[in-house]
């Protein structure tokens, strides 16, 4: 049975790491297989996801009122075309992607690629394309990175921003598309993951310890969103990829010893 501290520390990962470029989805499969959690169960998955979910949409706020209000504007579209990518690999590949993300077999060579997009990434000079600059192919392509991060531990945000500097957007805009393009692929996550829990693939979990897991999530995925933009501004991302790189060799170590 989940604790309320597995819970919380679950929570803290799944917020930061959502956001921050060194890949949530591998960094759950480890703390689960800290705890001793490998089939935490889908629940527990879903409510993690919902919480950055919330986290993203309190930040964006204004700019989903303006959608709401705006419903065919470009910023509506640039969102729908971003989104199109990660929608048809996931939904064509989806059975392999859930074999591979339960076994883990190949997280440690995704946080190896990982690193080596974000350790590229600073080779984008000059970027200048504000929000409003960014076209219909920019979008595209951005999405067509997002969709990578199907893999486990291929980090959707490390990508995004990746394939936002090639394109030539500035780098505070390159982490605001970003995270502003998860929303969708969050929220289809939790809407498919939802739709196989009330098909009973779930796991019975205590409702406080959920609470403590979403209201982690959600704070911490809030905190490392803010972070992130401002960090980006004058950062280089080649600390993220140092680290990915040091966790990738561990963890392809562990395996190849049998103690992982």
């Amino acid at each position: 049975m989940l604790t309320k501290l597995e819970a919380l520390v679950l929570g803290i990962i799944q917020g930061l790491t959502e956001f921050l470029p060194i890949s949530s989805t591998g960094h759950l499969y480890l703390g689960r297989n800290l705890f001793g959690l490998q089939e935490a169960g889908l629940l527990l998955d879903t409510m993690l996801h919902l919480g950055t979910l919330l986290a993203v949409l309190v930040f964006y706020k204004n700019e989903f009122i303006y959608i709401i209000k705006k419903p065919f504007s470009k910023l509506t579209l640039l969102l729908i075309i971003g989104t199109i990518p990660a929608v048809l690999i996931g939904l064509t590949f989806k059975d392999y992607f859930d074999e591979i993300s339960k076994t883990g077999a190949t997280i440690g060579w995704e946080f190896l690629i990982t690193g080596v997009f974000l350790w590229f990434a600073d080779s984008a000079k000059n970027g200048y394309k504000k929000m409003d600059q960014i076209s219909y192919k920019d979008a595209f392509i951005i999405g067509t990175f997002q969709a990578a991060a199907i893999f486990p531990a291929i980090s959707r945000s490390g990508m995004t921003i990746v394939a936002a500097l090639w394109r030539k957007l500035d780098r505070e805009t390159a982490a605001y598309f970003s995270f502003l393009l998860s929303t969708p692929a969050i929220a289809g996550a939790v809407v498919l993951q939802s739709f196989e829990l009330f098909e009973g693939k779930g796991e019975t979990i205590s409702l406080s310890a959920l609470l403590v897991g979403i209201v982690s999530s959600a704070i911490f995925g809030y905190i490392a969103v803010k972070w992130m933009v401002e960090f980006l501004k004058k950062h280089s991302l080649k600390p993220f990829a140092i680290y990915v790189w040091i966790l990738g060799f561990a963890v392809l170590f562990f395996q190849l010893t049998g103690k992982f």
